[in-house]
């Protein structure tokens, strides 16, 4: 039994929930994820745009200035993949010509019309994930009838607008959305029926490091520093149900949870 492939989370933004502004600068950025890297990360995903509920839009300008030195740094000191997490084409183009190779979309590649074509442009890896709305309101009242068959099918239909323009069937990810238009019951249910999601055949990558259903869970936990304990929770049971990358803040902890969970499963007596 094999762990899952761990992302580390390198945010270059003043806003995100967890730790925006943090890595105020390019030198102290590139550190980060070379520590990460050092952790046990597999992937890093770099972004310069917060989609924390209520995140204002950042120009795409703005976005690369911010991203840029990033890969660049990065990329002359390591020469594991790069994952950028950004919604607009030109931001992903121009990482993956930096070295990127994965384009990690929270819009599953629907903010914008030439999103698909660039991705089949670029050949990279693509993560579609699920939002309800737009970050500014994706928290006001979200509903649905069925959440895990709603995004599942959702999923579904933007992989194959992605495959109709061109982009191959095994460069595409599907990821939840946990927290992205969401109540807590609804990140339980997807949550607990991830299998549904990963019997498309897609692999899966699975994000809910710090995320605000902790603190529903557990009142305490108002500081996002101190959700280890639920993410790492969260974490474990995505990889039992077979996601196959795992996007994280505290890599050292997740890749150690990862590490004695494949063990405990190996261990496991076939069933009679």
């Amino acid at each position: 039994m094999t762990r899952p492939r761990v992302m580390g989370i390198v945010n270059v933004t003043p806003d995100s929930f967890s730790d925006g502004g943090q890595l105020a600068t390019v030198e102290a950025a590139v550190a980060h994820g070379l520590r990460l890297v050092e952790q046990g990360a597999d992937i890093l995903d770099v972004g310069g745009e917060s989609t924390r509920p209520g995140a204002e839009p950042v120009r795409g300008a703005q976005e690369l200035d911010r991203v840029m030195p990033v890969i660049a740094g990065l990329r002359a000191q390591w020469d594991g993949p790069i994952s950028i997490d950004t919604l607009k084409p030109a931001v992903a183009r121009a990482a993956v010509e930096a070295g990127a190779a994965m384009w990690n979309d929270v819009s599953a590649l629907g903010a914008y019309a030439e999103s698909p074509a660039v991705a089949v442009e670029l050949g990279c890896d693509v993560v579609l994930m699920h939002m309800q709305g737009e970050p500014q309101t994706m928290q006001v009242d979200p509903r649905y009838h069925d959440v895990v068959t709603e995004v599942r099918d959702a999923l579904v239909h933007r992989a194959e607008v992605a495959m109709a323009a061109g982009l191959a069937r095994e460069r595409i990810w599907l990821d939840p959305g946990i927290g992205f238009g969401k109540t807590l019951a609804h990140n339980l249910a997807l949550t607990a029926n991830l299998a549904a999601l990963i019997e498309t055949g897609f692999p899966v990558l699975f994000g809910a490091s710090r995320k605000r259903m902790i603190e529903a869970i557990d009142l305490s936990a108002t500081d996002p520093l101190d959700r280890l304990g639920g993410s790492l929770a969260l974490a474990v049971e995505a990889a039992r149900q077979g996601a196959a990358i795992i996007r994280v803040h505290d890599v050292r902890e997740t890749v150690q949870a990862l590490k004695v969970r494949a063990a405990v499963s190996a261990a496991a007596r076939p069933a009679p």
